[in-house]
């Protein structure tokens, strides 16, 4: 019983610790993810710290027990028939390089498109805000809860997530977010509503949806992989 006493006060201790080791990491992620965007970092440097960063989160959730990479559907109320293309095949990684930052011309991604003919940014059928929910366990990396329809910056309102299996998910576009860097998040919870945010996505011709990405870590710098079948393989998401 007392050595019971003692693993539980010290668990008491060492959990807030964690917390606040990860939420650090994660602030300083998001700081060099905002320069890489604005291309004010030359690559080799911004490659050094992203990979010495994600290491560093990555031995902070390494013990994390009951991790899985099995989703649940980004977006509240919609399923993979919502994707765009046929079977996925608007998904483009050709090219892409994270150290391009707001540069780049690929399009590693699904668009998940919500049910919006008027583009007022909300749903047709319940005229209200879309919520995009967390597709698993993890830490906000990087986000950003400003954007104008003067900025360049393609993704608009943005966040990404470093998934306690250690892929990254990225979700962008976004109307408003509801968590920052260093935040914790549950699967299912929601942390934004889907918009038309980002320099393409806010133009006419641009169908309101969710830009969605995944990207595994490979030697230290997010490589994009397509979500497509785990986006297929989730039920709806109620």
């Amino acid at each position: 019983m007392k050595h019971l006493l003692v693993l539980v006060i010290a668990l008491f201790f060492i959990r807030p610790a964690f917390a606040q080791d990860a939420r650090a990491i994660c602030i300083k992620i998001n700081e060099l993810n905002t320069v890489v965007l604005n291309g004010t970092i030359i690559r080799p440097k911004a490659a050094n710290q992203f990979k010495t960063l994600i290491s560093q989160l990555h031995k902070q959730v390494t013990d994390v027990p009951g991790a899985s990479d099995r989703w649940v559907f980004p977006l509240k109320g919609y399923n993979y028939r919502a994707v765009g293309g046929t079977n996925g095949n608007g998904y483009s990684d050709k090219g892409y390089n994270y150290l391009d930052g707001n540069k780049h011309t690929a399009h590693p991604a699904q668009d998940i498109f919500i049910n919006d003919k008027n583009q007022d940014g909300l749903d047709d059928k319940t005229h209200k805000p879309v919520d995009v929910l967390a597709v698993s366990d993890g830490y906000v990396i990087a986000c950003s809860d400003t954007w104008d329809s003067t900025s360049t910056l393609r993704g608009g309102k943005y966040i990404w997530i470093y998934n306690d299996y250690h892929g990254l998910t990225y979700y962008a576009h976004n109307r408003a977010i509801f968590v920052k860097p260093g935040d914790r998040v549950t699967q299912g919870q929601k942390i934004a509503e889907v918009g038309r945010t980002g320099f393409n996505a806010y133009k006419k011709r641009s169908p309101t949806h969710l830009h969605f990405s995944e990207f595994n870590v490979d030697n230290g710098i997010p490589k994009p992989v397509n979500p497509f079948q785990k986006l297929k393989n989730v039920s709806i998401s109620k």
